[in-house]
């Protein structure tokens, strides 16, 4: 499906894919913002305040930049889907999409009378993407849930933090984040299958197979490596271990003289002797306790000091080049202003300049980060950040409801 105008950009992989957007907040639109990225046209259902994310962070102006980040290069439509008519709407512009994004609590979209059966009933090959905390069946489906309590659900919060601290949370939605990647893949997994389908024996996909059930535990708990392995085969369970990695040393991050930070990974066998020489300790290299990582594990804080003691006497870029020049992995823990200023994600477009509206007088320039993953050499452009609410409505109902109300 789609229109020839989403098709004329032929290095876009999914021109020509269209996407009916029924989320709000982070996952669902994450995984439109993907769709969207890669040349699918993305119709975001909004009501008429609107998504809450364009309030989330809004130091000034109207919309925040979260909100343009993750809502880029789609296209924004009002419809109140409490309403018969905005109903109506919805199911008449499904009908010529390829597929759903939504990430209302299970049951919603039944309700209103638009979920997967209905709005198949116009269209048999509808592909939905539902995001919901504990996904669409068992004994937690109908509990509300937004990522922080999945991502305790999922073992990670757990795991994050100081081991004498309660857990704490990262600095971003990454539950959210992560289940918005696991929607776009399945999204793109069910349209091959569909068309494989319709290829080897000219048959739609039956519903069940045209739903993609994404829960925000479970795509926690799939990035957890062998948490629940370790438990059973030895009976170990994982604990929280600040900067470093569970039963891996030295690996974490110190503190410079200059008030930056760096991470260092000289972990291996085979790097931590020329490691430790780099930084003027010769007896913890020839040290024969040291030569494997279990032995480097139980003395993990004193070498972790040794480390630490090097560093707080050096600027970071007087640690780096030391390390640079030993071969040993390591690298400037960057802020927002470093990532800007670094020649490698300028050289692969990854950091792109929009004209914004950011409350001021005047429109501001503004950094974005690029589309992952890069096909060729360097980050697809954007074409679009995030838009206006109800930015498109009057171009929607012109294409698909027959005109505008």
């Amino acid at each position: 499906m789609g229109d020839v105008a989403s098709r004329s950009t032929p290095h876009l992989p999914l021109a020509g894919v269209r996407v009916l957007e029924l989320g709000n907040y982070i996952a669902a639109p994450t995984a439109g913002r993907m769709l969207a990225d890669f040349g699918a046209e993305v119709i975001k259902i909004e009501r008429e305040t609107g998504d809450e994310l364009r309030n989330w962070r809004l130091y000034d102006g109207e919309t925040s930049m979260l909100f343009r980040t993750i809502n880029r290069n789609k296209k924004s439509v009002v419809l109140d889907l409490r309403t018969d008519e905005g109903r109506a709407d919805v199911k008449a512009i499904a009908a010529q999409c390829d597929i759903v994004l939504e990430n209302f609590r299970p049951g919603t979209l039944e309700k209103w009378g638009i979920g997967p059966a209905q709005l198949s009933e116009a269209n048999p090959d509808l592909i939905f993407v539902r995001i919901s905390a504990f996904g669409q069946t068992g004994p937690y489906a109908e509990r509300p849930g937004f990522a922080a309590v999945a991502e305790a659900y999922g073992g990670f919060r757990e795991l994050v933090g100081d081991p004498d601290r309660p857990p704490v949370r990262v600095g971003v939605s990454i539950g959210d984040s992560i289940a918005g990647l696991y929607g776009a893949f399945g999204a793109v997994m069910a349209l091959y299958e569909r068309l494989r389908r319709r290829d080897e024996s000219h048959t739609s996909l039956p519903l069940s197979e045209r739903i993609v059930d994404v829960a925000l535990n479970e795509a926690i708990f799939s990035m957890m490596e062998s948490l629940v392995p370790d438990l059973g085969a030895y009976g170990v369970t994982r604990e929280r271990t600040g900067g470093r990695m569970e039963g891996i040393a030295p690996s974490n991050g110190y503190l410079c003289e200059d008030g930056s930070s760096v991470v260092i990974s000289g972990n291996a066998d085979a790097i931590f002797p020329r490691y430790m020489r780099a930084i003027g300790r010769a007896d913890l290299a020839d040290d024969a306790d040291l030569a494997t990582n279990d032995g480097r594990w139980r003395r993990r804080d004193e070498i972790d000091a040794a480390i630490g003691e090097w560093t707080g006497a050096r600027s970071r870029d007087d640690v780096l080049a030391a390390l640079d020049a030993a071969a040993v992995p390591a690298g400037p823990i960057y802020t927002a202003a470093d990532i800007i200023a670094d020649e490698q994600y300028r050289a692969r477009n990854m950091v792109q300049e929009f004209e914004v509206d950011a409350g001021g007088d005047a429109p501001r320039t503004v950094g974005f980060p690029g589309i992952v993953p890069v096909l060729g050499d360097a980050s697809l452009p954007i074409r679009s950040v995030g838009p206006d609410l109800g930015e498109h409505t009057d171009e929607i109902r012109r294409r698909f409801l027959g005109g505008s109300r």
